[in-house]
């Protein structure tokens, strides 16, 4: 990518790739809170989202060097580190998310700046795609992507047979698909269709 197409914060990585205290400093101003909330979410301890946004920003500072912006955002970047750290930290200490965690809405309001137009922009209108889904398919999503939790995990802590657990997640993913790239959903869903719908008598 050429120097003058990347942005601002791309340029500061690449810096900090360097040596350049300076800009690691700036980059931890930028984004700490929103990597602070990220870990908060998936943790549900302040104590064990600190030490996981200290382990994060250290492999910012130690692996600067892997960030390629033709790959994509800076936040994307520190965001996919941040969770993969917490992911680790829940699965070391064999824990499970708690209700509050997985429901919480809160999270997305602080990864994203709602002035933006750029990237925190996106992450606003996935909350709000994310927020119109059906409940049921919502939580299984959530467990899914923010604590890393396979198909038969999910049954095991929701208490759903695992095939509910897959359709759930198909439909929600495809929903947002579909909500992203901005097409009309053409397939009928089950956990909309509710009880009036021949030879169904529960959701899915």
């Amino acid at each position: 990518m050429d120097s003058s197409s990347r942005s601002p914060d791309a340029d500061l990585v690449l810096r900090v790739a360097r040596g350049d205290r300076e800009a690691f400093f700036q980059v931890y101003d930028l984004y700490a809170s929103r990597v602070l909330a990220l870990c908060r979410h998936i943790l549900g301890e302040s104590m064990a989202a600190e030490d996981a946004t200290q382990e994060a920003f250290l492999r910012v500072w130690t692996r600067a060097g892997q960030y390629d912006p033709a790959r994509g955002k800076v936040t994307t970047w520190l965001l996919t580190i941040a969770r993969r750290i917490s992911i680790d930290r829940l699965r070391s200490e064999a824990r499970r998310p708690t209700p509050d965690a997985i429901d919480a809405d809160s999270t997305w309001a602080e990864l994203a700046d709602p002035a933006s137009v750029g990237d925190d922009a996106r992450w606003q209108s996935l909350r709000l795609m994310l927020m119109d889904l059906p409940a049921e398919q919502r939580r299984v999503i959530r467990l899914a992507f923010y604590f890393g939790l396979s198909h038969s995990q999910i049954a095991e802590m929701l208490g759903m047979p695992l095939g509910t657990v897959k359709t759930r997640l198909r439909l929600g993913m495809r929903k947002l698909r579909q909500a992203w790239s901005g097409k009309p959903a053409t397939t009928s869903d089950p956990d909309r269709r509710g009880v009036n719908q021949p030879g169904r008598n529960r959701k899915e």
